[in-house]
């Protein structure tokens, strides 16, 4: 009969090289660095979003149009008033004007986005639906008919609470 020694058992691994690990490092920093998009947009108008509970998430973020509406913060208030204002790229436009900036942004979008874009409405809690219905209209004029209202998860009976 044959006797089979266990001494692969005491046999010890070799210890892992970890000389290559700073180049490994450097690649992954390098391609997040290059795949990482920045958002760099300062909000003027306030943005406590409505709740829903039947809500969906976006996937493609690069095929979206957003615009802001809410009343002025800080110390614009004083200078813009109480009223409810109309924020796109960084810049406060009237209702007039949300037409031709939405086709500016959709001009920037590469030619295949053009057809799937959506605007997307992020307005505060305390705006009056008038404004929306005005915004929309405009958007309607310039053939931008895909429109997404941006809200929170939450209870949409809280909204109630909220309103001024």
């Amino acid at each position: 009969m044959i006797k089979f020694n266990k001494a692969s058992s005491t046999r010890s691994l070799p210890p892992i090289s970890t000389a290559s690990l700073p180049d490994i490092v450097f690649i992954l920093l390098f391609f997040f660095m290059t795949v990482t998009v920045m958002k760099n947009q300062n909000l003027m108008v306030e943005n406590t979003l409505p709740k829903a509970t039947e809500i969906e998430k976006l996937e493609n973020q690069d095929r979206i149009i957003e615009i802001y509406v809410g009343k002025p913060v800080g110390n614009s208030e004083t200078s813009l008033g109480n009223e409810p204002r109309i924020q796109m790229d960084n810049r406060l436009v009237t209702v007039d004007e949300v037409g031709d900036y939405a086709l500016q942004a959709l001009s920037s979008m590469p030619e295949h986005l053009r057809n799937v874009a959506t605007v997307s409405i992020k307005a505060d809690v305390g705006v009056k639906m008038g404004i929306i219905e005005d915004l929309k209209n405009k958007l309607r004029v310039v053939n931008l008919l895909k429109i997404n209202y941006t809200t929170s998860d939450g209870d949409a009976l809280d909204n109630l609470n909220t309103v001024n």
